[in-house]
Order: structure tokens, then C-alpha cells, then sequence
């Protein structure tokens, strides 16, 4: 599976294994598990984030790990992702401070 991550004007197509979706569920459930609690999105505090701006989370992870060239990350961010939001084929991550403003593309 594929999922293109769009930073401004560039595309970082990022390859995820299809078994991994399913290999690396328990990883998600700790991370859903985490973000039970609430999340600090940029300013904003999310008492209850659902599923988009869980994923906005994790695209912001995922931006992290584009920057810190943190292969393993960004395959799960993605993974993450394509898990949650079945579907997505890009993902266009805000890089103005404010995750809640990045965008998926389903299709």
C-alpha cells in the first residue's frame, strides 16, 4: 500500500507493507490508548480526538519522521493511517504549527 505525503510542494511517497496493517494493530490500539487521555494538537487541547484528528496526530509524527529521516516511524505513522482511515491515498500535512488543519485525500 501506498500513501503519498504532500509537505508544500513535494510528494514523499512512502511504501507500506500490506501485512502490516494487521502485524502492527496492538502498536495502534497503545497508541489509541494514549490518545483516550486527550492530545495537545499544536496550541490546541483535544479532550476527545476522534479518528481524523487522531490520524492528524499521527501524520504530524509522520512529518517528524520525514525531517529526522526515521524510516521505521514514518512507515508506522502511514501504516497508522491507512489503518484508521481506510481508503487514504495522501495525506497533505500542515507545516504552519496547527496539525488540525492537515488534510486527507481518499479515493
Amino acid at each position: 500500500m501506498r500513501l503519498d505525503v504532500i509537505v508544500e510542494d513535494q510528494v514523499f511517497p512512502v511504501e507500506v507493507p500490506e501485512d502490516l496493517l494487521a502485524e502492527a494493530e496492538a502498536f495502534f490500539q497503545r497508541m489509541d490508548a494514549d490518545m483516550d487521555r486527550g492530545w495537545q494538537v499544536g496550541r490546541e487541547w483535544v479532550e476527545r480526538p476522534d479518528t481524523v484528528v487522531r490520524c492528524q496526530i499521527a501524520a504530524d509524527r509522520l512529518l517528524t519522521a520525514l525531517h529526522t529521516d526515521n524510516e521505521a516511524m514514518k512507515v508506522m505513522m502511514a501504516a497508522y493511517i491507512l489503518a484508521r482511515m481506510p481508503g487514504t491515498r495522501a495525506v497533505h500535512v500542515d507545516t504552519a504549527g496547527n496539525p488540525l488543519d492537515t488534510e486527507f485525500v481518499s479515493g
